[in-house]
């Protein structure tokens, strides 16, 4: 069962990479999107709209690796993280998807900002244990919505946008300390 879970992790990796070669008007979870976090200089879409599309499919991402934790991670603490990461980023999306029907009811999907997400990739090296590939994944992972967050800190006027990102920087540093310490230890 294990090795079969594999095969389609991979499978499943290959599939967005192909995806990710190809020009698409959506934002893949597993996009390794670039820094520039610029604007076209003709765009009209509010920048608000534009970080809401890209947090939402971030938090997507993580929670798809959390669940591949919950399935594979071999320390207890990692899958009771994992299951932290899933209730509290489903929340923060849930909120999101609210705001963003509230505020722009209209709106077609969005690529988003364009910005780096981290490294989605829990990688294949069998000689270094999965529960440290997946922490070597979520620390990146978190580390491309910090910085997400703070560009939005200086960008967005929203309170509410604001807010939320501090607390995504707030929790995201935490847990990425917390991961570093695991790492050590195992």
């Amino acid at each position: 069962m294990r090795l079969f879970l594999r095969i389609c992790a991979v499978v499943i990796m290959l599939v967005g990479a192909v995806a990710c070669g190809q020009q698409s008007s959506q934002p893949t979870p597993d996009a390794h999107m670039g820094h520039d976090t610029s604007l076209d200089a003709t765009s009209d879409t509010p920048y608000d709209l534009l970080f809401l599309d890209s947090m939402i499919v971030h938090h997507q991402g993580a929670i798809t690796m959390a669940q591949d934790a919950l399935a594979n991670a071999q320390q207890s603490d990692l899958k009771s993280f994992a299951q932290n990461v899933i209730m509290q980023q489903d929340g923060e999306i849930t909120q999101m998807k609210v705001w963003r029907a509230k505020w722009y009811p209209d709106a077609a999907e969005t690529s988003g900002l364009g910005m780096h997400m981290g490294d989605m990739s829990i990688g294949t090296d069998t000689t270094i244990s999965y529960d440290i590939r997946w922490i070597d994944a979520m620390i990146s992972h978190h580390e491309g919505a910090i910085d997400m967050a703070n560009d939005a800190l200086k960008k967005s006027q929203n309170p509410d946008i604001i807010n939320l990102c501090n607390a995504i920087i707030q929790a995201q540093s935490d847990e990425i300390a917390q991961l570093k310490a695991w790492r050590a230890q195992w």
